[in-house]
């Protein structure tokens, strides 16, 4: 395939990656190809994790941060500083020549920090990821919108919804350049726990499942340096291939609703119907530091 200058020489466009479905290599391909211009606004300039399944899903994949040597050398990286010292070349996906390659290689999922190589350690929004006790998505539901309102009404940020693809729903919001990850971490950790002591019967921070007691984790662990989140329309690693779709609030609402609704083949049509969900998302940043401000005075 050729996008301008860059070649990408497709292969096996006939494996099978998604059984069930017969989804093939090709499929997938296909798909990125044409929802390039939608997932690339939230992964460019991001260091990128890639959860490559060469053999497709029913056989073992693996996560991959660093640059590899035969990668071409039009494909851009970022120096990155590992937590316990040293350095990685970690990939970033500018491009739709990019996106193809990777997606050549094997990738399914890709996984973007939550800042930008303008400012690595300096998160530009924040994640919630809503993780339900199995089974229960009308739970998720109702404490996603519990969240929003907190988020919005008492802490003046601006709240925006999203499938996963997976079990759960992500909240996050956009928020100014000005915070390191430290006190981002720190503010998403005490909005966590504030919420699980307020509404102690929906909500919980425990990470041990064993603990969790049929309660929602609300989860604010991606507010760290090196971690990522799922981003809008990136496909997942599971049966159907379904994707992470970013939502109205009133979408909620609909009857039958579930992480997994949206996947690569029915979610072009979805755009045609909705294709400007979270086109706003950027201009609704917003200073964090009031809303630091507010969540001191709540918690005294």
């Amino acid at each position: 395939m050729q996008f301008g200058p860059y070649s990408v020489d497709v292969k096996n466009r006939e494996k099978i990656y998604f059984p069930e479905a017969g989804i093939t290599k090709g499929d997938l391909i296909e798909y990125y190809d044409k929802i390039a211009g939608s997932l690339l606004t939230f992964i460019k300039d991001r260091p990128l994790t890639l959860r490559r399944f060469p053999d497709g899903i029913r056989e073992e994949g693996f996560y991959q941060k660093e640059m590899p040597d035969y990668f071409p050398d039009w494909i851009p990286s970022a120096e990155i500083k590992k937590k316990d010292g040293g350095t990685l070349q970690q990939i970033i996906c500018n491009n739709k020549a990019t996106l193809v390659y990777l997606v050549n290689q094997g990738t399914i999922s890709f996984h973007p920090w939550l800042s930008t190589t303008a400012a690595l350690n300096k998160p530009n929004k924040l994640v919630f990821d809503l993780d339900p006790p199995k089974g229960n998505f009308e739970l998720v539901l109702r404490a996603a919108k519990l969240l929003r309102k907190f988020l919005e009404d008492k802490l003046d940020l601006t709240a925006f919804v999203m499938t996963t693809g997976s079990e759960g729903l992500h909240v996050v919001s956009p928020v100014r350049t000005e915070k390191k990850y430290e006190q981002v971490r720190s503010f998403t950790k005490k909005v966590a726990s504030y919420i699980a002591r307020k509404q102690p019967d929906i909500f919980t921070v425990e990470m041990r499942k064993n603990k969790r007691k049929g309660r929602l984790l609300i989860d604010y662990m991606r507010n760290s340096y090196g971690q990522t989140s799922i981003p809008p329309y990136s496909a997942r690693a599971l049966e159907g291939a379904p994707v992470a779709a970013p939502l109205e609030w009133e979408e909620l609402d609909k009857k039958g609703l579930t992480s997994q609704s949206y996947h690569i083949q029915n979610i072009f049509r979805r755009l045609s119907q909705k294709n400007n969900v979270w086109d706003n998302f950027r201009q609704k940043a917003k200073d964090l530091e009031p809303s630091i401000r507010q969540l001191d005075d709540l918690s005294h």
